[in-house]
């Protein structure tokens, strides 16, 4: 099956495109092109004033003659050289305006994704969407298209000139056209290929970056630079070889049209000579002279014109990554009902199910009731599904089967910026910022008091220090804070923002007992009609919990307060005696 230069996907792209972001800017697009045609006419003018020029000199023309004819040159190429300035300052605008509005669909879209993407999708890939990708875009949008339509208009007024001056000279540069086209195509097809296999290599390797980056301290602790950088020189290595193919690739071109031009020269310089030499035909010396001058003028242009469809090609395939992006399905945020939190929020798991999009089922037929303005534990070993439960509540997750209520409405009915503007969850993996302790508990509620922030900050105990560190940054991902800091800062901002469902997730893991008691009693004063939700692997900080629900395997097995669970000497109870004993010997 014969390749074609530009498939339908390419086609529909870069209507796509055209259409979202350039045809708004179209009267600005009109001015630039009418800026190129002019800087065409000009080089089709410099043609019509040397060949004047050149009868001057040989006919023995007056010196004014030949002055008037340089003054004309100069300022029409004065004119060119004020459009060399207004054509890439006014596309640079479009361009950097077009790649700022796709990277702000392309982000608006994103947040609203669906959490399965990014629990599958690697950090290193979404970077090079968002950054890289659309970078090389705007470049090649900008600069890089507005030189191909300069060329473009250039081949044309030029190759139109020189057809009226001798179309019979003109045919025999032609005879190459079909050469360059040949070439053009199939470079193109293999530049897509090693463009595609690039791109996924560059996404790894930034995704390596981040998580060298984030796991530095465990790769130092734990001896394992050497592994770091052999498995990033490895990822590197495979960069190198695609670079140097999509090299060669592009490289191609340019003998390629070096030859055709020469093919050019030497047709004309022969065909030209012989009709001069025989006096035959309408051309003299100054008009082959200026034909030959045209064909010289035609060369960079026909040269960077095919390099541009060659490396069209690279750009093609950015395209189309970057759109990828805005195609991925959204969660649902249809019309429906706000969740009333006029009252304390209870919910309610009836027979739920949850699988996976692989089959893989997690949740089995859960039953379980969080009761409004109560505090629920849920707790179980590691794997056993807790963490998924709080996902379903929160809709990262739709539920596979079953029911789960929040105040007698199913959740799937509730518009999710309700249920989830209801919610506020210290998680294990806490979002920190380069900025200090205090800007980062204001993060929770940005239009909150300095005497409200330093409140919570006392409640979370960590306002000393806050007190301490001041305004200095804690470094990126809170570099400079130890653990129990990092989640204390997350309690803060829990305290901070007072919302009607609190969930609590490993938040006090890195915690000391006497710190993790101080905050669990401050949690316990804390507005009663709020609905807390608490998964803790330290069943010590749930004793006072109004209910506690056992979780194994995706399985409630056990419920009940701390003492009933105690008393039937179950699985929480072997768990919290084995607890017990282990605190007990770890402080002897």
């Amino acid at each position: 099956m014969k390749s074609k230069l530009f498939s339908q996907d390419d086609v529909r792209n870069l209507a796509w495109f055209f259409k979202r972001y350039l045809s708004p800017h179209g009267w600005q697009l009109v001015l630039i092109f009418l800026l190129i045609v002019v800087q065409g006419v000009v080089y089709q003018q410099f043609l019509v004033l040397t060949e004047e020029g050149l009868r001057v000199i040989f006919d023995k023309g007056s010196v004014a003659e030949l002055v008037r004819i340089c003054a004309i040159t100069l300022g029409i190429f004065l004119f060119r050289a004020l459009g060399s300035y207004l054509i890439p300052v006014n596309s640079a605008k479009i361009a950097n305006r077009a790649i700022f509005e796709l990277r702000r669909d392309m982000t608006e879209h994103l947040v609203r994704v669906k959490q399965s993407y990014f629990d599958a999708t690697p950090a290193g890939e979404i970077i090079l969407r968002l950054v890289n990708q659309a970078q090389a875009l705007g470049g090649f949008v900008g600069q890089g298209t507005v030189n191909a339509m300069r060329d473009l208009i250039t081949i044309l007024v030029v190759s139109g000139y020189l057809v009226y001056k001798s179309a019979f000279m003109f045919a025999f540069a032609l005879i190459v056209i079909p050469l360059i086209a040949i070439a053009i195509n199939v470079t193109s097809q293999k530049i897509k290929q090693i463009q595609s296999k690039n791109e996924a290599a560059t996404g790894d390797y930034l995704t390596s970056i981040d998580e060298m980056a984030f796991g530095m301290r465990t790769i130092k602790l734990s001896s394992q630079e050497s592994s770091e950088i052999n498995r990033l020189n490895s990822s590197a290595y495979s960069l190198r070889g695609l670079a140097i193919r999509l090299q060669k690739a592009n490289a191609i071109m340019l003998p390629i049209i070096d030859l055709a031009s020469a093919m050019f020269f030497i047709l004309v310089i022969g065909v030209g000579g012989y009709i001069a030499l025989q006096g035959a035909g309408n051309l003299d010396g100054a008009g082959i002279i200026s034909f030959l001058l045209g064909l010289v003028i035609l060369f960079d242009p026909a040269k960077n014109l095919g390099s541009f469809f060659v490396r069209i090609q690279s750009n093609l395939i950015l395209l189309k990554s970057v759109r990828t992006i805005l195609y991925l399905e959204a969660e649902d945020s249809s019309t429906k009902t706000d969740l009333d939190v006029s009252t304390p929020v209870t919910m309610s798991f009836d027979h739920v199910n949850f699988a996976y999009s692989d089959g893989t089922q997690v949740i089995h037929d859960v039953t379980l009731n969080i009761a409004g303005g109560k505090t629920t534990a849920i707790v179980g070993a590691t794997g056993s599904g807790k963490s998924t439960i709080l996902a379903l509540i929160g809709r990262l997750y739709n539920h596979t089967s079953g029911t789960i209520m929040a105040n007698g409405i199913a959740i799937q009915d509730l518009t999710l910026a309700s249920l989830r503007s209801a919610i506020n969850i210290v998680a294990q993996d806490i979002v920190i910022f380069n900025k200090s302790i205090y800007d980062n508990i204001a993060y929770a509620k940005p239009d909150a008091t300095k005497d409200e922030i330093l409140a919570a900050a006392d409640k979370a105990q960590i306002l000393d220090v806050l007190q301490s560190r001041g305004d200095a940054p804690v470094g990126p991902k809170g570099a400079h804070l130890s653990g129990g800091q990092k989640q204390r800062i997350a309690i803060a901002r829990a305290f901070l923002k007072d919302t009607p469902i609190l969930i609590l997730d490993e938040a006090t893991s890195a915690l000391d007992p006497v710190t993790e008691a101080l905050i669990n009693d401050a949690f316990f004063a804390e507005n009663s009609t709020q609905t807390r939700i608490v998964v803790t692997h330290k069943l010590a900080s749930i004793t006072r919990a109004d209910m506690i629900y056992v979780v194994d395997a995706g399985r409630v097995v056990e419920q009940g307060t701390h003492a009933d669970l105690l008393g039937r000497g179950g699985l929480y109870a072997a768990m919290f005696h084995t607890q017990s004993e282990s605190n007990t010997s770890q402080e002897t």
